[in-house]
């Protein structure tokens, strides 16, 4: 929603003030506060306009205004300058740990928490599509092979597959070549009825193992990784008053412990954002993808290792959290980020 330039520095300077003190702020402050040089009373009007528009509210009578989540809103999509800070300390820190992807997200989890005074979480890089890298067939026994998937992301199957009759040196070659040729570089979503009928075809009496072979890669391709999530300042949440209270303050401590929701958060989020622009997402109150962050703001990013392999960075904190810092820190971060996993790549 538009507002006029006045009503604008007024909400700007409501929210500012409200951010730092975590007070309700009245006319008088914001006469003190901001550039326009107009009296309280005045003040007071655009306050009255801004609450009736439902971007501030009276906790109390008599009391100064605080902003609501639409009034958060308003300041983060229009108010909130995209400055850029330089972190030299971080550059620092996560190249000595760029050797070790878990060690170096470990470490970015534990500089969000402390340049912030927020609490953050990181999660462990995904594939987004896992595809077949090669599959190789060898004898055990006359009547057995061992069958060796490797999806793409490192991940390793081994199946001992019983065969009918058994299968000479040719043959096992032949196969190795049929699976290699037809599944390289495919994953689950291409492998269809036209492609399989033809593998068996070429596999003539033998097509029953290429069945077998098939199933060890739907189930690799389709099992779901245990998604690991590093997390770093919980306990900053209790310095903040709004959510220190003790049922809401164990509820999130709890979220960030055993991390189960926060899982479910990743992955309901993750593949519908644009991970080349790092996906920067503000949430604000009920916003938020968890009920238990309502009184929160939580402020998100998207890293990416290779195309197709990326993860997720959050910031939790109070809805009057500095969104300028922790933009500009994320933004910061996810450039640090891109240089340090080019240099790898």
């Amino acid at each position: 929603m538009e507002l006029d330039d006045r009503k604008l520095k007024i909400l700007q300077a409501v929210v500012r003030n409200y951010l730092e003190t975590g007070e309700p702020v009245g006319s008088r402050t914001i006469s003190k506060y901001t550039d326009l040089n107009l009296s309280s009373a005045t003040i007071r009007n655009e306050m009255s306009d801004l609450e009736e528009l439902g971007f501030i509210i009276q906790p109390h009578t008599s009391a100064g205004r605080i902003p609501t989540d639409k009034g958060y809103r308003l300041y983060v999509d229009n108010m909130m300058a995209e400055r850029i800070q330089e972190i030299d300390e971080i550059k620092d820190k996560l190249d000595q740990k760029a050797d070790r992807i878990e060690l170096l997200l470990q470490q970015v989890a534990k500089l969000l928490a402390v340049n912030t005074n927020y609490t953050s979480m990181v999660s462990k890089p995904k594939y987004k599509h896992k595809k077949v890298k090669f599959v190789q067939l060898s004898e055990v026994e006359e009547n057995q092979l061992l069958a060796v998937i490797v999806i793409e992301g490192n991940i390793v199957k081994n199946k001992i597959i019983h065969l009918s009759l058994p299968l000479t040196k040719e043959m096992t070659l032949k196969l190795n070549i049929v699976l290699n040729t037809f599944l390289q570089g495919l994953d689950l979503t291409e492998i269809n009825m036209a492609l399989i009928q033809k593998m068996k075809e070429q596999a003539g009496e033998y097509s029953d193992v290429i069945g077998n072979i098939l199933d060890v890669i739907a189930e690799a391709i389709s099992e779901e990784d245990n998604l690991e999530i590093y997390t770093s300042g919980a306990t900053n949440i209790l310095k903040y008053p709004e959510l220190s209270d003790a049922n809401k303050a164990s509820e999130l401590l709890y979220t960030f412990e055993e991390k189960e929701e926060l899982t479910k958060l990743i992955n309901d989020t993750r593949d519908n954002e644009d991970v080349e622009n790092h996906a920067i997402q503000v949430y604000i109150g009920d916003e938020a993808p968890l009920q238990v962050m309502k009184d929160c703001s939580m402020v998100t990013a998207t890293y990416e290792i290779e195309e197709g392999v990326y993860g997720k960075i959050g910031i939790v904190g109070p809805k009057r959290m500095d969104y300028e810092k922790v933009v500009g820190t994320l933004k910061t971060l996810m450039v640090q980020l891109d240089e340090i996993f080019k240099k790898k790549i």
